[in-house]
């Protein structure tokens, strides 16, 4: 332990010893610094002012006005919404709704009871049986006829003004 505590003050001897008051290099590294004559800075550009631009389009509508947000409101509004009009939102989900339609297959019928029920494959290759009135895509979708090469699906699509677009759609069976 002698022995570093040694060690450690001769460096330490050493370090103060090597410290040099001499400033005479610092010195006269500011005064040549302070010799050299400063440059001329550059004066500012002129600011031109901005063009004056007069908006004669009165009977076009105001670039700079929100009414196209009054106007889908009053579309909105004469829009006729008819009470209980689009689907189920309250209704638990089923597995096939996980899909778009078209991303789902029709691989097969068979017939049970008079009825034909149908086999859809889902991306993933997993097989569904389903029948009339189930639901199925990302859209709301319920099954309404199954035949022997498709199966026919009534969808709910929204129009984007807070009302609801039925609509018709087919899955083919899928020839390998």
């Amino acid at each position: 332990m002698n022995k570093i505590k040694m060690i450690i003050v001769c460096l330490l001897i050493l370090s103060l010893i090597s410290c040099n008051k001499d400033m005479s290099d610092l010195d006269k590294f500011f005064a040549d610094a302070k010799s050299i004559p400063a440059k001329q800075i550059e004066p500012l550009p002129e600011i031109n002012p901005p063009e004056v631009f007069l908006y004669e389009a009165v009977q076009e509508r105001d670039p700079f006005s929100n009414d196209l947000q009054l106007m889908q409101e009053k579309i909105a509004e004469t829009l006729s919404i008819v009470e209980g009009e689009g689907p189920n939102l309250n209704r638990r989900k089923e597995i096939l709704e996980n899909y778009p339609l078209d991303g789902l297959y029709m691989v097969g019928t068979y017939l049970q009871e008079n009825s034909y029920r149908g086999l859809i494959e889902d991306p993933e290759g997993v097989v569904h049986f389903v029948s009339i009135g189930e639901h199925i895509g990302q859209n709301y979708g319920e099954i309404i006829q199954i035949n022997e090469d498709q199966v026919d699906v009534s969808e709910w699509v929204s129009d984007g003004l807070g009302g609801w677009i039925k609509r018709e759609a087919s899955i083919a069976l899928r020839e390998e």
